[in-house]
């Protein structure tokens, strides 16, 4: 079977392969214990090495903790993120940020973490205050708690204006570079390209619309209208997302988000397995959409 391709994460020099593991659903009623462990198991053995949290969702660090255990978390490049705990969602002062970093060790059982981002703010001026949020990461970054500092949150000015502080080393944008939208190619992509900030893409399936359910198609037209053209084909539409995002020109990795070890498999084999150009050419004649190189 074809291998993930090795990619550096900006100036992290984290060497992490272009597939990195989403753990949100792990965290869920959809998975269980049992999924984690065996997932992320079977995510290492594919040679998936970058995987990702938050206290956000729900048991997700709980249930990693023991996933990690045995080795496994030598082999991966652990992320967490930090302000949507759920005892002080929406606190970015030093004393909420430092315990819920405190507490994200204590769950995955790890002494360090290899990166750490703020998580959506809805303000990005008060994580980035003087003596604030991410003042906070950095000195837990001195400390040895955790080895690089970041940033998770939809909005492209808040994005810029991390970057442009020169404090983070990490960008996390969602939604925004898929099959369905791709402006984030126009302003985090070159600006983080620009600073050597490294680019995680996440919700690469756009919440669900591109992962091969039927769309809506009173609700989301264009998402259905792309179903529907790869369902006469007999096309995956969650392999065209997949191979879409793969292929974006950015210092940085794209993450799926899995419940179990099938799950894992699917996405993997995604990302690995290219798409034929003459379908890319189709597919592009009807919405104008192909890979960006």
């Amino acid at each position: 079977m074809p291998e993930l391709e090795t990619r550096r994460l900006g100036r992290t020099e984290i060497q992490a392969k272009a597939l990195g593991l989403g753990c949100a659903w792990y965290g869920s009623d959809k998975s269980s214990q049992k999924d984690t462990i065996e997932g992320v198991q079977r995510a290492i053995d594919l040679g998936i090495n970058f995987v990702d949290t938050s206290p956000h969702y729900g048991d997700s660090e709980l249930r990693l903790g023991p996933a990690l255990a045995g080795g496994n978390r030598e082999k991966v490049f652990l992320q967490t993120k930090a302000g949507t705990h759920p005892a002080r969602r929406g606190d970015y002062s030093a004393e909420a940020i430092r315990m819920s970093v405190e507490n994200s060790l204590r769950l995955l059982k790890t002494d360090y973490l290899d990166s750490v981002l703020i998580h959506d703010p809805g303000d990005i001026e008060i994580p980035l205050a003087s003596g604030a949020g991410l003042d906070e990461l950095l000195k837990m970054k001195e400390e040895g708690l955790l080895r690089h500092t970041g940033l998770g949150v939809r909005q492209h000015e808040f994005h810029k204006r991390a970057i442009e502080t020169g404090k983070v080393d990490i960008v996390l944008s969602y939604l925004d570079y898929t099959l369905l939208s791709q402006t984030v190619a126009k302003t985090t992509i070159p600006l983080a390209k620009e600073h050597d900030v490294g680019v995680i893409l996440a919700s690469i399936l756009g919440m669900g619309r591109l992962a091969g359910p039927e769309p809506s198609r009173e609700r989301d037209p264009e998402a259905h209208a792309m179903w529907a053209w790869c369902q006469e084909r007999g096309v995956s539409i969650r392999h065209l997302a997949m191979q879409f995002c793969i292929q974006a020109d950015i210092n940085g990795i794209v993450m799926f988000g899995p419940s179990n070890a099938r799950e894992v498999e699917e996405g993997y084999h995604d990302a690995v397995t290219p798409v034929p150009d003459e379908l890319w050419d189709q597919f592009h004649a009807q919405f104008g959409i192909r890979p960006i190189h």
